[in-house]
């Protein structure tokens, strides 16, 4: 039987529910995991949550989803205009987490951030960080749409009838954001009473774990 396909939002450097979350998942080899962004920033252990996903990516398909994040860590490590914004939204604890200066970020870490992908295309699900642009084809969505344009519950379904799945808008509730054709799981990590999601793809499962190492599934509502 082939393995699963399994979704994680927005991890935001937080190491504990991600590890938490992954045993509570029980990735096997023949699994696909799709990272989908902003794996990095705000919360404490960037470095820790990089490393992770690279020894993941030796157990099990892994794909990586470029965010905004990713994005702003980039061009802030390259001295570009998003240094300064980039500080102040998460990436100040990003760079604590490996010691304090750019130059303590692995290659290896830089190249993880430079090798996301802007979307994954499936014949079930589209995987992309934060949205889709109605009428313009996958190919040709612009990285704002990819990257930063917020999802709200006005989408309309993707034309192809494929499901959307996405992160990059956060739920305060800690719940994902459900409606026809689409499924929003950043559900807020990183925040004190935040939850790392893990979608089952296939069984609609929903796995969450947060920083203070709890977990709890179900369903989305």
């Amino acid at each position: 039987m082939p393995g699963r396909t399994l979704a994680i939002g927005d991890i935001h450097g937080c190491d504990h529910a991600l590890d938490t979350l992954l045993t509570e998942v029980d990735v096997q080899p023949d699994d696909t995991v799709v990272v989908l962004g902003d794996a990095v920033d705000r919360g404490p252990g960037t470095k820790q949550v990089i490393d992770r996903l690279l020894d993941l990516r030796e157990q099990c398909h892994l794909l990586f989803i470029m965010g905004n994040h990713e994005e702003m860590f980039l061009n802030a490590m390259a001295g570009g205009e998003w240094l300064g914004p980039w500080m102040m939204h998460g990436g100040r604890e990003a760079l604590e987490s490996y010691g304090g200066s750019f130059d303590d970020v692995p290659e290896e870490h830089y190249e993880f951030m430079r090798s996301g992908l802007n979307y994954v295309d499936t014949p079930r699900d589209i995987f992309v960080h934060a949205n889709l642009t109605p009428g313009v084809p996958l190919e040709q969505q612009s990285p704002q749409a990819l990257r930063w344009d917020r999802l709200t519950a006005m989408e309309p379904p993707w034309p192809t009838g494929q499901r959307v799945i996405c992160g990059h808008s956060p739920q305060m509730s800690g719940d994902p954001l459900v409606f026809p054709g689409w499924v929003g799981i950043d559900t807020m990590a990183y925040a004190k009473h935040g939850w790392l999601t893990c979608l089952d793809t296939g069984t609609n499962i929903i796995y969450q774990a947060n920083q203070s190492g709890h977990s709890r599934t179900g369903y989305p509502q």
